[in-house]
């Protein structure tokens, strides 16, 4: 990954560049995790109520949309 840094005065770090690429991957890794995490959160809260795989991804998109 090609990054560049921008540096205050005193020669601190203080943004960093990347290619849109790279960016956007980023953003979909992020975006895998909070899968993970609304998952595991929903495992926590288990109240012996089953669902199927497939409503639990719906559910998950939804909670992601609305904390947008």
């Amino acid at each position: 990954m090609k990054t560049q840094f921008i540096t205050d005065d005193k020669g601190n770090r203080t943004a960093v560049l990347l290619p849109i690429k790279q960016y956007n991957k980023l953003l979909e890794k992020l975006e895998d995790l909070e899968d993970v995490k609304l998952y595991d959160e929903a495992k926590r809260n288990d109240d012996g109520f089953r669902i199927s795989i497939d409503d639990a991804f719906k559910i998950i998109e939804e909670k992601r949309k609305l904390s947008k």
